[in-house]
């Protein structure tokens, strides 16, 4: 039990502040680029209350971890008005790329702390804040990965809409009503049925584990 207590506060403030940023960085890429919908509705805080999706964000990531399927969620959208952009198909583009981007820069971050703490320390940090450390840049980097994925609602799948043709974006649009039904066949039953089609485990995992380990190298790079 105090093992489990002591991972949950290592893995909730990490992953808070993961999501937190990531949404509040779509909402700052939208203003910039002329969208003001985030900001009229009170969207651009750092508040997690404003971003939390009790279903999304607490329940079934829980639900999963506990049945051991792949964990994911969501929090709350930030708003964005795709009409209201300057430039609605490669500014839609921006927005998207921005919270992937900003989970990078914050694992970046992650890194060069712990390399500084080290450093400071002058020895490996403490195992507490070492592990912290550890998932607070794996939870950044996989959720930077995670959001790539190109299935509606994810982030990617505004890039891959941007990058088609006018008619071949259209025809990928109307998914984005079956955007749920899609994931939840794509990475909870396909995978039970064929473990060999595991999205999760095939084409994210492989990617967060390479750069997990370059992080943790940029870190020993600061360490000195």
């Amino acid at each position: 039990m105090t093992e489990t207590v002591l991972l949950a506060l290592l893995l909730v403030p990490a992953l808070v502040i993961a999501i937190v940023f990531h949404e509040v960085s779509h909402g700052w890429t939208a203003l910039a680029l002329g969208d003001p919908t985030a900001k009229e509705m009170r969207r651009l805080s750092f508040n997690p209350i404003r971003h939390v999706d009790p279903i999304g964000t607490i329940a079934l990531p829980g639900f999963l971890a506990l049945v051991g399927a792949p964990v994911f969620g969501w929090a709350k959208p930030v708003p964005v008005n795709q009409w209201r952009l300057r430039n609605p198909r490669y500014g839609m583009m921006a927005v998207a790329i921005a919270g992937p981007a900003m989970n990078i820069v914050l694992a970046t971050v992650g890194a060069i702390i712990l390399g500084l703490v080290a450093r400071a320390l002058g020895a490996p940090p403490p195992e507490l804040v070492l592990t912290g450390f550890i998932y607070f840049i794996a939870i950044n980097i996989f959720l930077a990965m995670f959001n790539l994925i190109p299935l509606p609602p994810f982030d990617g799948s505004h890039i891959v809409e941007g990058l088609l043709p006018d008619a071949a974006a259209r025809a990928y649009a109307r998914l984005r009503p079956f955007g749920f039904p899609l994931l939840i066949i794509l990475l909870l039953v396909i995978p039970r049925l064929f473990p060999q089609f595991a999205i999760v485990e095939r084409f994210v995992l492989p990617p967060v584990e390479w750069l997990q380990d370059r992080f943790l190298m940029l870190a020993s790079v600061v360490a000195g």
